[in-house]
């Protein structure tokens, strides 16, 4: 009886072995399909990029000196101007307004008044002549007879005549004066069409060329009556190009003088080399498109590529500059994507023979793309990109296709 059992016992036994095990092979944890990637070591760039724009460094814009008539300007964007040569603007003495019909009538009275006071001013210099005429006559007769009359008497008489000719002087004064007083009142009659004359004709103000360099822009080109101070149009160089970019404050802090840039979308091929001249210490407020408002500060970056290879580039044009603030040859770096908070550190999960193992780095330097690892892994290991909520300490992972 007990052979009996023990050869059912081998018998059962091996076929119960198998069902056990086609049963932990059916119910075994599925590997999860991830993204794989390798640590490398290799160059690693962090920079600070924003849009920028190209200008010329020094501007100057030319206003008109004084209020007049300038005459259109001659001069087109991209011509070459010379210092106090080339002829900027012309300005000639504005014409007077038209007059209503009250001003007319008013313009008018003022003449006549003058006219009147005129005549009247000649009539009193008729008269002062006339008294100095005989007082002169007076006193000629006393100095010829001068012996049958007293001295006071003939000092009276030289007074007399002294103030006769003051007297013709005063009246000659008077009378220029209501005469200029009539070319006056005759002069608020003037309108438009009785004062044109041609350009020669008149006194007009030249505008130089205060520098060398090419007109950038025409701000005022038709004839047109001006004020002083009126921006005619802007002068520079463009030989001395610079870029400008406003970085966020906290971005402009880890920027200092003599950082290289890499500035790209400019439109040519490649990358243009520049360094940083100056970061401005004032920084101001500007509201980005989604209404934030924003401290920014000015960066100014000087171009060190040869003019042949940015000639094209011009005042205004939008570029794309990127100011390396740090750079290495042999970095040993992760994508960002790989890596995730594990407490107080941070993490990766990397792989071995298909297992994932939760491994603490060292994080130190990063860009937009990669990560700098200080301490954890080593060159050559492969690591889980995006890793999810399926994945922990001990999982069994398969690459996915393509890997």
């Amino acid at each position: 009886m007990g052979g009996t059992n023990m050869r059912r016992i081998l018998t059962w036994a091996p076929l119960v072995v198998l069902l056990l095990a086609a049963l932990a092979w059916l119910f075994r944890p599925k590997p999860v399909a991830v993204d794989l990637d390798e640590v490398v070591q290799a160059a690693l760039q962090v920079t600070i990029s924003d849009e920028g724009e190209a200008r010329v460094r020094d501007v100057f814009v030319v206003s008109a000196p004084v209020a007049g008539l300038m005459r259109r300007l001659e001069l087109k964007a991209g011509d070459r101007v010379t210092p106090n040569q080339t002829v900027i603007a012309r300005l000639e003495p504005s014409v007077p307004m038209f007059l209503d019909e009250r001003a007319i009538a008013e313009a008018r009275a003022g003449v006549d008044a003058a006219n009147a006071a005129t005549k009247f001013a000649q009539a009193q210099l008729g008269r002062a002549e006339a008294e100095r005429d005989f007082a002169q006559s007076e006193l000629r007769r006393l100095q010829a007879s001068r012996q049958s009359i007293s001295q006071n008497d003939l000092d009276a008489a030289e007074r007399r005549a002294k103030t006769a000719i003051a007297a013709v002087a005063e009246a000659q004064a008077s009378l220029r004066m209501r005469q200029s007083e009539y070319v006056q009142a005759q002069a608020r009659l003037l309108n438009p069409t009785k004062v044109s004359k041609a350009a020669k004709d008149c006194d007009c103000v030249i505008v130089y060329s205060p520098v060398s360099g090419s007109v950038l822009r025409v701000l005022q080109e038709s004839e047109a009556v001006v004020t002083a101070g009126t921006p005619i149009l802007e002068i520079g160089d463009p030989a001395n190009m610079e870029v400008q970019v406003d970085l966020l404050s906290e971005e402009a802090v880890r920027v200092r003088a003599g950082q290289r840039v890499l500035i790209e979308g400019w439109g040519g091929w490649g990358s243009l080399a520049g360094v940083v001249r100056r970061v401005e210490p004032f920084a101001f407020t500007k509201v980005s498109a989604l209404g934030i408002e924003e401290q920014r500060v000015n960066v100014l970056i000087d171009l060190t590529e040869p003019r042949e290879r940015w000639r094209r580039l011009g005042h205004g044009y939008r570029v794309q500059p990127s100011i390396v603030v740090w750079e290495t040859d042999r970095a040993i770096q992760v994508p960002q994507s790989a890596l995730f908070r594990d407490g107080e550190r941070w993490a990766v999960f990397a792989v071995e023979n298909s297992i994932a193992q939760l491994r603490g780095v060292v994080v130190g330097q990063h860009n937009d793309t990669q990560v700098q690892v200080v301490s954890g892994l080593s060159p050559g290991e492969r690591i889980v990109v995006h890793p999810n909520d399926r994945i922990e300490d001990g999982t069994r992972i398969v690459a996915r296709s393509g890997e």
